[in-house]
């Protein structure tokens, strides 16, 4: 007993690792609860065709993660995927029941209007014209096992943003479907909030718009102090009310900074007192972890945001840098030497990444937290760069 006591204080349990669930998700219950009532209300609830949108980091895939246990627990399967090149032949490879002597094989150079034909001891699929009624029936015929024994399907798709419109027309047509069929099955999309301008206002895909929208935002402080209290306390670790207040406003309750700051926090009291039972954690144990924290919220987040984008881009969000909130769209434009339609340009694709946000009329401000800060750090880093790639690009 003493040997499981000690390995429980010593296994950190905050998990900063991107898709990776978390011990305790905080405020996200309504969406949880969401969708667990489509799974009890039966066929056409509206939890069950459902559209997950929010910014990087924000933990879109961690909910994806958290249904796909709630559908198993109910007996369901699940197939899940992340939105790339082929998505419609891999749903229908995944979802379409195995059967001795028969296979399903994809060729692209089949255009025959044909829903499938036995040839050399294969089902041979559709060619990209026929796509959505194939779909359709691979999981028809998926649904006729599972519902055979009182389960389900749940699908989910992850970035779907960056689905191809082909795609998403298969998929809409093959749900549509299935809905007036009354069958058993959920379908749940997870993006960037350009997911939704994409998609659900293409006439194509108008099915979509009945998905019941779930927008993450940021956590509310009071939620994440009282997590950290309770996570900390289940493993021997007590923070004082305002360390635990300065912990919370760090995250500025975005869920990955979330993980980062407790993660840091825990390992730098359990490094002082390891071999402790119980241990109050000093002020200095949550500065260290909070900076500590910021470091590799650069290193995973920043970094890699800053090396995707354009080197105008990035000129136009170190002219916002230079402002201590949110600046004028005028400003940074006379920052960048341009007028305001060129800089515009820029700002709207900012906007489409979720970089940046809307600030009230002709604001901008930053969406990912800390940006400005690592900005100002590495900016004369950035600069040289992007005056570089500029010249080379010229």
């Amino acid at each position: 007993m003493v040997f499981k006591a000690e390995k429980r204080h010593r296994t950190n349990p905050f998990k900063p690792t991107a898709g990776r669930t978390p011990p305790l998700l905080v405020g996200r219950q309504p969406v949880l609860d969401d969708f667990q009532e489509g799974l009890d209300d039966g066929p056409g609830a509206p939890g069950r065709l459902m559209c997950v949108t929010g910014a990087r980091g924000v933990g879109k895939t961690v909910i994806l993660t958290e249904f796909h246990k709630m559908a198993e627990a109910q007996g369901w399967s699940v197939v899940a995927e992340s939105a790339s090149p082929g998505l419609t032949k891999r749903l229908m490879s995944r979802v379409e029941p195995q059967h001795e002597g028969i296979g399903i094989s994809f060729k692209p150079e089949l255009k025959v209007p044909l829903v499938g034909t036995l040839q050399f001891g294969e089902l041979k699929a559709a060619g990209d014209d026929m796509m959505p009624l194939t779909l359709r029936d691979a999981l028809s015929r998926r649904l006729d096992v599972e519902e055979s024994h009182d389960g389900g399907l749940l699908v989910t798709i992850d970035e779907a943003q960056a689905a191809s419109r082909d795609d998403m027309i298969a998929i809409a047509t093959a749900m549509q479907f299935l809905t007036t069929q009354e069958r058993n099955y959920a379908f749940v999309f997870a993006g960037l909030p350009s997911l939704s301008s994409k998609w659900l206002n293409d006439d194509a895909t108008t099915f979509l718009r009945r998905a019941q929208p779930e927008k993450l935002g940021d956590v509310p402080w009071d939620e994440v102090q009282e997590s950290f209290r309770k996570t900390f306390a289940d493993t021997g670790i007590t923070l004082k009310d305002e360390d635990l207040s300065k912990a919370a406003k760090a995250t500025e309750g975005y869920p990955f900074m979330i993980q980062l700051v407790g993660y840091n926090i825990w390992r730098t009291v359990r490094r002082r007192g390891v071999a402790e039972d119980h241990i109050l954690a000093s002020a200095q144990d949550v500065e260290t972890g909070i900076a500590a924290a910021l470091v590799r919220l650069g290193d995973t987040v920043h970094g890699p945001e800053m090396d995707g984008l354009s080197p105008i881009d990035r000129t136009y969000l170190l002219a916002m840098a230079q402002d201590d909130g949110p600046s004028s769209t005028s400003a940074i434009a006379q920052r960048m030497g341009r007028d305001t339609n060129y800089a515009n340009i820029y700002r709207m694709r900012l906007l489409d990444a979720q970089v940046i946000k809307e600030a009230g009329h002709g604001y901008v401000d930053f969406a990912i937290p800390y940006l400005r800060e690592y900005l100002r750090e590495h900016a004369a880093y950035y600069r040289l760069n992007t005056s570089s790639q500029t010249e080379h690009d010229a």
